[in-house]
């Protein structure tokens, strides 16, 4: 179950220098901030919409860029070819182990490469978190509100939903992968360490009780390298096959 809490997802404190910087020794930014941090707070209370950044502690040292709702990497979406051999391959393999259809397994994974290529992370790990955390059911929903595939709890990123329709967006595959997949790869980045960064997005504050979901998640990912290397290596034996075929009916 992927809690995603928002603690991890608010603030860079490697960033902290580069935007004490920018405050620093201007009033004119001062007054900005605390007016932009009123305001916030002020939706936050009365209409619940949250303003990331501006309400963590030490808000005289956020910059601007910090305090809007966008995603941290604005990204272009990409469109994927869902008949890809490797895509059906994949989803093959994926709708047998999890017992699903084939057809909406693939679907998946052609979205898991869209997102994969959008946020520069490795499909076959978000296809390996989703293996783990949802066994491929983007209706799942846990008792602490973890909703759709890839297990994320809405309320905790509502500025990542809302371009993509609001939390009700959840249960969405396409939302659902993206959301999680950019919560992940701000976890990577922030921890330097994927079974780190696994770690963080399960929720877990220690080895004890993360319960081996890291470990789970990157054994999954390597039976899925399995998987595409089988794939590639039948593929480029299909020509050789073909010729030896044609040589045969010929004689």
């Amino acid at each position: 179950m992927a809690k995603s809490h928002p603690a991890y997802a608010q603030f860079d404190d490697q960033d902290a220098p580069r935007q004490s910087q920018w405050v620093r020794g201007n009033p004119a930014n001062v007054a900005l901030l605390a007016c932009i941090a009123s305001l916030s707070i002020l939706l936050y209370a009365q209409h619940g919409v949250r303003v990331p950044g501006a309400l963590v502690p030490g808000i005289g040292t956020l910059g601007l860029s910090y305090l809007g709702t966008a995603p941290d990497d604005p990204m272009e979406p990409v469109a994927v070819d869902s008949s890809e051999p490797k895509y059906r391959a994949i989803g093959e393999y994926l709708a047998r182990r999890y017992r699903v259809s084939s057809e909406m397994a693939t679907d998946i994974v052609s979205q898991a490469y869209a997102t994969g290529s959008q946020t520069k992370l490795d499909p076959l790990l978000i296809l390996a978190v989703i293996s783990v955390e949802s066994g491929f059911n983007p209706f799942a929903e846990s008792s602490m509100g973890a909703k759709g595939l890839m297990q994320v709890i809405p309320r905790f990123h509502p500025e990542k939903f809302h371009p993509l329709g609001g939390e009700e967006a959840a249960f969405d595959p396409e939302a659902n992968i993206l959301v999680g997949a950019q919560i992940l790869k701000q976890y990577i980045r922030r921890a330097g360490d994927l079974a780190d960064a696994l770690r963080m997005y399960v929720g877990a504050s220690s080895d004890e009780n993360e319960k081996g979901f890291s470990v789970k998640v990157m054994t999954e990912r390597d039976r899925l390298q399995q998987v595409l290397q089988r794939h590639h290596k039948e593929r480029r034996a299909v020509p050789q096959d073909s010729v030896v075929k044609v040589a045969a009916s010929a004689n």
